[in-house]
Order: C-alpha cells, then structure tokens, then sequence
C-alpha cells in the first residue's frame, strides 16, 4: 500500500492534530521518501515507519511533541540532521537495519538533549572496534544502546523517561491503535483480581480462627471428661473400702452368737447337776 493511503486510512476521520501515535510499518514509498505527514501532525508522540524503503528523512515534517520514532528495517545511511532540527523532544529512535557505517554518522544526534535510547542492531557500525565506547562518548546524554547501558545492564520493558503512559502498547498484531480505555479495563481487572485475592485470604483466615476455636472446645471437653473419669474411679473404690468393712463386720456378729451357745450349754449343764 502506497505510504499516502495509509497515512488516510490511519486518521480514520480524524484531524491529524487529533492523532497521537501512527503506525505506517510495511507500506510502500515509490521515491524513498515520507510521504502523507505534514507539519498538521503537531501532536504525534509515537511514530512508527518500519520496512517502508525509506532512503531519505528529508520529507519529515516538524513534529516537536514526536518522543519515539521507530525507522528499522530501512535503508538510511545519513541525514540525521534532520532529526535534530524537527523533532526535538525525541526519546527513543531505533534505527536498526539500516545501513549506518560510521560513528560521525550519529553526530547530529548530539543535538537532542532528552534522547535516552538509541538501537543500531544489524547496521555495519555495530562492528567498528570499541562501538559502544565511542557511541557513548559521543553521546553522553544517551542511557540505552541496543537495549543496554553503558555497564551493560539490560533495559527495563518500558522506560518511564522514554515512554508517556500507554505508549508501549499503542499497536495491535495488524497494526491498530489500541485505546487507552482498553488499558483501564486490563487495569481494573487487574485490581478486582487482587480484590479477590484479599478476600480469599480474609475468608481462610476466619476458617483458620474457627478452626482453632474448635480444637481448644475438644480439648476443653477432653479434659472434663478426663476429670469425671477420675470421679468415677475414687467413687467405686470408695464403694469397694465399705463392701469389705461390712464383710469385716459379719465374723464378728457370728462369734457373739457362738458365745451366748456356749454360755447357754454351761448354765443346762450347771442346772441338771443341781
């Protein structure tokens, strides 16, 4: 698709001053140049042209609130002058796979004081000798280059110097703009999740304190029915002590009646002699 159609379909009844980030990857520029942006474009914070065989930037229109500029997959070799005097508050530009050869090719870049990520992946500068040092060097207000700092420490996902909020996510898989009302809704989810999560937590905690409050209750009556236990067992040998005093008792009665026999028998006796 011709670079000017797209920009059209892009704005989707839009005023181009409406439009904050465009996505023009992978259409076509018959003469090499950018085609379809104006200077109307005066609110553009993310602007995506990747594959669309530019050889030139010289068509770029001045976009002074532009903070991301993707332009990988080209076939630029110079001219980023351009860049310095039309896009001041750029961000992050990722120039990879195009065919930057030498370090002063950068140069201009040092014009633009909030530039903090720069990629340069498959450009043949990458294989000069001491290529970081020396980008770095020249560049001393850049933070990331290729993904790394100057002690090589990996990028964050999304950088909060780099990025406004939601701008990383502002492209679908064919290209569409994805709203920040989509963003919300993943935001709210994301909160009733946790939400959910808390009141899991609370719930299982008052099992817990039910829980415990049983187990002493069982306890309690374990430890009762221990004690009657106990009762019990002094009752009957309680029981037991008198059976044997009253067994103890009966000899005794038995010995009495023996001897009021026996004394019976000495008075008959006593009687007949007489």
């Amino acid at each position: 698709m011709d670079i000017k159609r797209r920009v059209t379909l892009e704005l989707r009844n839009r005023k181009p001053g409406e439009v904050k980030d465009l996505v023009l990857d992978n259409c076509f520029s018959d003469d090499g140049k950018i085609g379809g942006l104006s200077s109307e474009f005066e609110n553009l914070e993310f602007l995506s042209m990747v594959d669309i065989n530019l050889v030139s930037l010289a068509n770029l229109p001045k976009l002074p609130r532009l903070r991301k500029l993707e332009l990988s997959d080209n076939h630029l070799s110079g001219g980023l002058e351009v860049l310095a005097e039309r896009t001041p508050s750029l961000v992050q530009l990722n120039l990879s796979g195009n065919k930057i050869k030498d370090i002063n090719t950068l140069e201009p870049l040092k014009k633009l004081p909030n530039l903090k990520s720069l990629d340069l992946f498959k450009c043949d500068v990458t294989m000069l000798m001491s290529y970081r040092e020396s980008v770095f060097a020249l560049l001393p207000q850049l933070t990331y280059l290729d993904g790394y700092d100057a002690d090589d420490k990996e990028a964050p996902d999304s950088d909060p110097e780099a990025d406004r909020e939601g701008l990383d996510s502002v492209c679908g898989e064919n290209g569409e703009v994805i709203g920040e009302e989509e963003e919300e809704e993943e935001e709210e989810e994301e909160e009733l999740d946790e939400d959910v999560i808390d009141d899991e937590d609370e719930d299982d905690e008052d099992v817990d304190g039910e829980e415990d409050e049983e187990e002493e209750e069982e306890e309690e009556d374990e430890e009762e029915d221990g004690v009657d236990d106990e009762e019990d067992e002094e009752d009957e040998d309680d029981d037991g002590e008198e059976d044997e005093e009253e067994e103890g008792e009966e000899p005794q009665h038995g010995e009495k009646r023996k001897r009021a026999a026996d004394d019976e028998g000495e008075d008959s006796e006593e009687d007949e002699e007489d």
